[in-house]
């Protein structure tokens, strides 16, 4: 099938280039000119998304070719991309960095599968002619790449512009769209080898601002839009977009509870989407304000930063007793990273301990180091209420937290095995007690369509169980 997508990849020669500020000042400025953008980040991230989804007004998705079948993104990208009149792809890391020597799932991957056309944004500091010699290598490395402009970044004056700018006209024959100068401020502050997220910037708008403001100053924004419009037909095999429809589950739909707050709030579009897909009715809860778990027949707890919001959560008390009791009577609860170090007893940052809701017995330690950091996949070795036996999960995993085992638990044990990741010990993950399920690991619901499917069933089951134990209640009473 031919398609006509406006489409760009932003990429650069390694993270921390200048990427995300690019593209959200990108979107912001096309969002004013009217055009209705989507926006998508490639790789397994959270925090660039957020930003992505504040300024474009539309859930930013993400494509990654480790997490989901090429089929499955490709589906992703084209039901959401047909809803818009331009479509903006953030790449991560360096265009050609992958898992392996093939450069296997790096954003150049990614780009040829979308057909999408790349402006490359390369940081020119104490280098002219050279810079057009690292293009060259670019462009002949993988002559498939539809490599189509150039951002020049941390421009030093006029002289090194100009001469870079013939340099690549000379040697590369690629159009340079805009030189960025060295900018003394920048308020997109940064921690764990990204931005911060924008859950916990006070002043968002003055950023996003900031951004739109380098992208009308120093980008060519009709050369830009020239490109992707040049650049709009997709010819795409209808035999390789692959789509798993879902429907309700049978019985009563059931109340499934997300933390959503500044604590909790790593969930993909996606995760959610297939469980109100399944017949879910999602209820929203706050950790930090919310003094009572309210009624709900499973909970889903992502991850986050529940480390910069310790002292807030350990003062919600009740909060924090209402879940134990809640998980002790046999609420299906399904917790990932951020969510199971929450569940576990202690937060120990700095020296200091601070009370978390206990229902795992072990305290998390935060290190100055990543603890976990990449692509997971893991066996299910062990019964439990979520994943078959047997199966196969990939995922994702990145924290600075480690696990202090306390004491030993005869109904605790994990269930996954690592096969590659870190884990809990480097060889396990996935903490099952009665319908607990913990683990350090992210799923994206379009990889691993069981994961919905089996929250939805335990909450289903978990429903039907309360039910019947207040109809025997009444015939008690009765």
């Amino acid at each position: 099938m031919k398609l006509y997508r406006p489409r760009l990849v932003i990429a650069a020669l390694r993270g921390g280039a200048g990427k995300t500020v690019i593209t959200l000042g990108l979107c912001a400025v096309l969002r004013e000119k009217g055009l209705k953008v989507v926006s998508f980040k490639k790789g397994p991230d959270f925090i660039d998304p957020g930003w992505l989804s504040l300024v474009c007004g539309s859930e930013c998705r993400n494509l990654d070719q480790f997490l989901m079948s090429e089929g499955e993104l490709l589906h992703s990208f084209l039901t959401t991309a047909t809803e818009s009149d331009i479509a903006l792809i953030e790449g991560n890391r360096g265009i050609f960095d992958g898992l392996d020597l093939a450069g296997t799932f790096s954003t150049a991957s990614l780009a040829k599968l979308l057909q999408a056309p790349v402006l490359l944004i390369v940081d020119v500091t104490m280098a002219t002619r050279t810079i057009a010699a690292t293009i060259k290598g670019c462009q002949t490395f993988d002559p498939d790449l539809n490599m189509a402009g150039i951002i020049l970044n941390r421009v030093a004056g006029k002289r090194q512009e100009s001469l870079i700018r013939s340099c690549i006209d000379t040697f590369c024959e690629i159009p340079v769209v805009g030189a960025i100068p060295k900018l003394r401020s920048n308020p997109f502050p940064e921690r764990h080898m990204g931005l911060v997220p924008c859950q916990e910037q006070e002043e968002v708008t003055k950023s996003v601002l900031w951004a739109k403001k380098i992208v009308e100053d120093y980008l060519d924004l009709p050369k830009i839009l020239e490109i992707a419009e040049k650049n709009g037909n997709m010819d795409i095999d209808p035999d390789l977009v692959e789509h798993h429809e879902l429907f309700p589950l049978e019985g009563a739909s059931p109340k499934i509870g997300v933390i959503r707050d500044r604590a909790f709030w790593f969930y993909y579009p996606e995760n959610l989407e297939q469980l109100k897909a399944l017949g879910a009715e999602i209820v929203e809860i706050n950790s930090l304000e919310d003094t009572q778990l309210p009624p709900v027949d499973a909970l889903y707890i992502g991850g986050g930063f529940p480390e910069t919001q310790a002292e807030h959560l350990s003062h919600n008390s009740s909060f924090r007793r209402s879940l134990k009791e809640q998980i002790e009577q046999g609420l299906p609860v399904y917790a990932e990273c951020g969510g199971l170090m929450y569940l576990g007893r202690n937060l120990l940052i700095k020296d200091k301990l601070y009370p978390m809701v206990g229902a795992l017995p072990l305290d998390f330690a935060l290190e100055a180091r990543p603890q976990g950091h990449g692509y997971t996949i893991l066996e299910v070795v062990e019964e439990n209420p979520y994943y078959p036996k047997g199966g196969i999960i990939k995922g994702h995993e990145f924290h600075y937290s480690r696990p202090l085992f306390l004491e030993p638990d005869p109904e605790l044990a994990p269930v996954l095995k690592v096969l590659r990741g870190k884990g809990l010990d480097s060889s396990s993950d996935g903490l099952c007690k009665k319908n607990l399920f913990a683990t350090y690991t992210h799923i994206h619901a379009r990889g691993t369509p069981s994961w919905a499917r089996g929250l939805v069933k335990v909450a289903l089951l978990h429903k039907a169980a309360k039910i019947s134990n207040e109809n025997d209640f009444c015939q008690k009473k009765d």
